[in-house]
C-alpha cells in the first residue's frame, strides 16, 4: 500500500508520540509499504530513515517546550499533494493544526483516514493553570477524532472510555517494546560508578518529560522516603522539560542526564534498580514497557501500560490511581527488599519477551487496509 502518515512530532524530538510514530513508519517501510511522512520543519534538521518520501511543512514553536514544534494549517497543499499521488490510507497521529488539515483534506478527497489517540491534552490543562479549559479541550479532541474513519488506541481501557464518550469507531492497536535494545545485559558498572553507586547501592530512575503533568512531586516524595533508610541511593532523571530547572534547583543531589535515545537510553535504563512512574496523564506510557524489558522493577499507577502488562506483585507494582500513600509504600517496600525486587525485575523482563514490534506493524497495516475499503473515487 501507499500510506501517508501525518505527525507534528518526530525524532530527533524525544517523546512517546514521536518514537511510536517513527516505529510505525519504519515498520511499514520495512514491510514493503510506500510510506509518505508529512511533518513540520524541525529546529534541528533531520532525515527520516526507512520512509519513501519525507514531506516537510511549515511549523511554529510550542511555548514552554523548546525544540518542539507544531504544524501550521495546510489543507490546500495536502489536497494537491494527494491528488498528484493518491495514498491508499492516511494515518494522522497528532491533533494539531496540521493534523486537522490532513483530516479535512482526506474527507474532501474521499480517503478514509484514521487517527491515533496518543495524548490526553484535556488532562494537561489543569497542570498548566488552565483547568477551566478541560471541557473545551476534550470537546475538541472528540470533534477531531470523529472526522476520521477510525481512531486507534493502545489499550482496552482507553477504547472503552472513548466509545462511551461518542468518539465514533475506536479500534485497538497494541504497543510493543524492542527487547533487543532494552535489555538487562546493557547494565554498565562504570556508568553506575559515575553516579556514585557501588554494585549494592540503589539507583532509582525516571525516564520521560520533566514536566508538571508527570506528577514528579510524588516521585520525589517516594525517593526521599527511600533515602531516609538507604542514604546512598541516587535518583536519576533521564529526559528534559520545562520543570527540570526548578526540580534541579530544589534537589541538588539528583542526577540529570538530559534527553537520551537508542543505546544510550537503554544503557541508562539497565543501570537502574527501581523505576518510579507516578504520571496520571498517559494514554499508554511506553517507558513502563521499556523499564520492564530492561529488567528494572517498576511501580506505576493502575492504568495504561501498567494495567495491560503488570501482574501486580509478580512483574511489578500497580497502584490504584491517585493513591499517593500506597505508591510511596510500594516504592519503599521494593527498595528495602533487594531479593524480591530482583525477582520482580526478572519476571518483568520475561513478560516483555513475547511482545513483537513486527506483530504491531502487521496489525497496523491490516487496520489501514480494511479502512481503505471505505475510500471513494
Amino acid at each position: 500500500m501507499r500510506i501517508a502518515i501525518v505527525t507534528e512530532t518526530y525524532p530527533p524530538e524525544i517523546n512517546g508520540v514521536a518514537l511510536t510514530v517513527q516505529a510505525l513508519a519504519q515498520g511499514l517501510g520495512g514491510s514493503g509499504h510506500a510510506v509518505q511522512l508529512i511533518r513540520p520543519h524541525q529546529a534541528q534538521p533531520s532525515s527520516a530513515d526507512g520512509v519513501a518520501e519525507d514531506v516537510l511543512m511549515r511549523g511554529a514553536a510550542i511555548p514552554r517546550y523548546p525544540g518542539l514544534r507544531f504544524g501550521l494549517p495546510a489543507r490546500r497543499r495536502l489536497e494537491a499533494l494527494w491528488r498528484a499521488q493518491r495514498p491508499d490510507a492516511i494515518y494522522v497521529a497528532t491533533e494539531g493544526p496540521l493534523g486537522h488539515s490532513a483530516l479535512r483534506a482526506a474527507r474532501r478527497l474521499g480517503i478514509a483516514a484514521s487517527t491515533g489517540f496518543h495524548t490526553r491534552f484535556d488532562d494537561f490543562a489543569r497542570h498548566y493553570g488552565v483547568g477551566f479549559l478541560t471541557p473545551l479541550v476534550f470537546a475538541w479532541l472528540r470533534h477531531f477524532h470523529r472526522l476520521a474513519a477510525a481512531t486507534l488506541v493502545p489499550t482496552d481501557e482507553l477504547a472503552r472510555f472513548l466509545r462511551e464518550r461518542d468518539f465514533g469507531d475506536v479500534r485497538l492497536l497494541r504497543r510493543a517494546v524492542d527487547t533487543h535494545l532494552f535489555d538487562p545485559a546493557r547494565r554498565d558498572a562504570e556508568l553506575r560508578r559515575r553516579w556514585g553507586l557501588t554494585p549494592d547501592d540503589l539507583a532509582v530512575i525516571y525516564v520521560g518529560r520533566i514536566a508538571p503533568e508527570k506528577n514528579l512531586d510524588l516521585g520525589v516524595r517516594a525517593f526521599r522516603a527511600i533515602q531516609s533508610e538507604l542514604p546512598h541511593a541516587r535518583y536519576v532523571f533521564v529526559g528534559d522539560g520545562p520543570a527540570r530547572a526548578a526540580l534541579a534547583a530544589a534537589n541538588p543531589d539528583f542526577i540529570f542526564t538530559g534527553s537520551l535515545r537508542g543505546e544510550a537510553l537503554a544503557r541508562h535504563f539497565a543501570c537502574g534498580d527501581l523505576f518510579l512512574f507516578a504520571s496520571l496523564t498517559e494514554t499508554f506510557g511506553n517507558v513502563t514497557l521499556e523499564a520492564m524489558a530492561s529488567g528494572v522493577a517498576t511501580v506505576a499507577f493502575d492504568y495504561g501500560a501498567a494495567k495491560e502488562h503488570i501482574d501486580d506483585g509478580r512483574t511489578g507494582r500497580r497502584i490504584a490511581p491517585g493513591d499517593a500513600d500506597a505508591f510511596v509504600a510500594a516504592a519503599l517496600d521494593l527498595a528495602r527488599a533487594s531479593d524480591a525486587r530482583r525477582a520482580m525485575a526478572a519476571a518483568g523482563r520475561e513478560a516483555m519477551l513475547p511482545l513483537s514490534p513486527q506483530s504491531v506493524t502487521d496489525h497496523f497495516a491490516e487496520l489501514l487496509a480494511a479502512l481503505s475499503g471505505r475510500n471513494r473515487p
